[in-house]
């Protein structure tokens, strides 16, 4: 068994690892960018079951590591062919390290000397690793080869690396650490997500940055993963500074999430509080889906991650579904963190023939997502928006995979005062200076966002006439606007039906009024 020297943050994986080599598991394929920190893991297991220890490079060659330093003895062969051989002949029992070999495995040869390796290595105490942080395995060894990802640093990991930088820096006195301890944690959360090596890089621009490492030096951390994320090329970082103010209306919706706004807490895990695992809001386009996604990151101060579907799939056959894969790996790395899937029912657009146009890959992809929704136990809130109900598979609907779907309509006539508040102050005028109920009136049917460019083209009007704004530059647009709420009446009609009875609605109903006829 694993020793103490192993960081407990790695418990659970290393015990899986440990059970599969005391089982002679012949191949195991680890998922990192981490190399020096697998390195050292590896080596402490390998001494725990009195194995020697090789790694193998293209570069390097296949070489015997004694206490994590190769040996002086010549290196063995550097072709994949021969260094596999090698490990074939091999006396004693090993665990032999294969780093980037995954280039390889797109190789006949190579495939079945793999194959046969791993036949061999049945009978015998030997354990061969791929190390790679790409994840390629041709169908002819899907059933030789265990995968397992090896799991980014926890903040206890993360704080070894912060003591050990600051021991340098002091003992140097080579820049001034202004860390209180209510400042640590914060600051070790921010860089959540990435590799050791990372954050380290991190903290080490942040204190060159000014010869300091403060609280301030938090916003550094947060770009330096906003790097991490982009590069990925499959989730966006956003930085919002939406709140739930910017938001007119959805008291219902507010006040459910007001009631969760702690529940990411160290207080809410102790009291036993599991955590929150997401929203799906359908609704009328322009009614504040996906300002409530970016409100809800600002207001729970998390990091909001896009999950943009178009960039999961690929052309290449097994990366779309590899790619939904490390999405859900990076978010989860990072988390505590607010997920946001925007037009869910577009991304999935084309499951029901998915079996006939692309071989199943969106339904695979689906399905990879669904799992994850349902069994997730990382802190990762996932709000997902579709604005067509049609287009939403049954499975994705079911309790379970959201805690709530919301209903968002348009808004009702004090909420449309609201907005209409909201957005003049947003453009610098003052709302008491409006009839603002008055606007609120004359925009019936009118959704957030058409609210929001009537506001806009009452600034160019009184821009062309180099005046303030006033009430009467509003008017025009007001009563020139057709809403899409009007010309998508039936559409509307049979989405709130639909909703009526399967969702729980965002705004309080609004009091009739003698006179008044619902759009439908």
């Amino acid at each position: 068994m694993p020793d103490s020297r192993i960081s407990s943050s790695l418990a659970g994986f290393v015990d899986e690892l440990d059970v599969l080599i005391r089982a002679c598991y012949p191949l195991i394929y680890l998922v990192t960018w981490e190399e020096q920190r697998v390195d050292a893991l590896l080596a402490t297991l390998a001494e725990s079951h009195g194995k020697a220890f090789y790694t193998w490079s293209v570069t390097q060659g296949l070489c015997r590591l004694e206490a994590g330093r190769a040996a002086s003895k010549a290196a063995g062969p550097t072709d994949p062919g021969g260094a596999l051989a090698a490990v074939e002949k091999l006396a004693e029992p090993a665990l032999v390290v294969f780093k980037d070999f995954h280039p390889y495995l797109n190789d006949a040869s190579i495939i079945r000397r793999t194959r046969e390796l791993a036949h061999t290595l049945k009978s015998t105490f030997t354990t061969m690793m791929l190390v790679s942080p790409v994840l390629n395995i041709p169908a002819e060894l899907e059933k030789e080869i265990s995968v397992l990802d090896v799991p980014l640093p926890a903040i206890e990991d993360l704080l070894k690396l912060l003591r050990e930088i600051v021991a340098v820096v002091r003992e140097g006195k080579k820049a001034v650490i202004d860390l209180r301890n209510e400042d640590v944690e914060p600051l070790l959360k921010a860089a959540l997500g990435l590799t050791l090596s990372e954050a380290e890089n991190a903290f080490a621009k942040a204190i060159a940055k000014d010869q300091r490492l403060d609280a301030a030096d938090i916003q550094l951390v947060l770009a330096e993963k906003r790097q991490v994320i982009r590069k990925s090329g499959l989730l966006e970082y956003y930085a919002t500074a939406e709140t739930f103010a910017s938001i007119g209306g959805l008291q219902n919706l507010k006040a459910w999430l007001a009631q969760r706004t702690a529940a990411f807490t160290e207080r809410a895990r102790q009291f036993g509080l599991p955590a929150p695992k997401g929203l799906l809001l359908l609704g009328v386009q322009g009614c504040g889906k996906s300002l409530t996604a970016k409100a809800v990151a600002s207001q729970w101060h998390l990091p909001l991650l896009r999950l943009d579907m178009g960039r999961i799939f690929s052309g290449l056959v097994g990366s779309s579904e590899e790619n939904m894969r490390k999405a859900m790996r990076i978010a989860e790395s990072i988390a505590p963190a607010v997920l946001w899937v925007d037009e869910l029912e577009k991304s999935l657009s084309g499951l029901g023939s998915s079996g006939v146009s692309d071989s199943g890959v969106t339904a695979r992809v689906f399905g990879s997502f669904l799992t994850w929704l349902q069994e997730k136990t990382a802190p990762v809130f996932v709000v997902a928006t579709a604005n067509r109900i049609d287009s939403l598979p049954a499975e994705l609907l079911r309790k379970g995979r959201f805690d709530e779907i919301f209903f968002l309509d348009l808004p009702t006539a004090i909420e449309r005062a609201q907005i209409f508040s909201i957005h003049l102050q947003r453009f610098g005028r003052n709302p008491d200076s409006f009839d603002v109920e008055d606007l609120a009136r004359r925009a019936e049917h009118f959704s957030g966002a058409e609210i929001e460019q009537v506001i806009v083209s009452g600034l160019y009007a009184a821009f062309a006439e180099g005046v303030e704004l006033e009430q009467r530059h509003l008017l025009p647009t007001l009563s020139e606007t057709l809403p899409l709420a009007v010309t998508m009446r039936e559409d509307i009609a049979r989405l709130r039906e639909w909703a009526r009875t399967r969702t729980r609605p965002a705004s309080p109903p609004e009091p009739e009024r003698p006179g008044t006829t619902g759009i439908a």
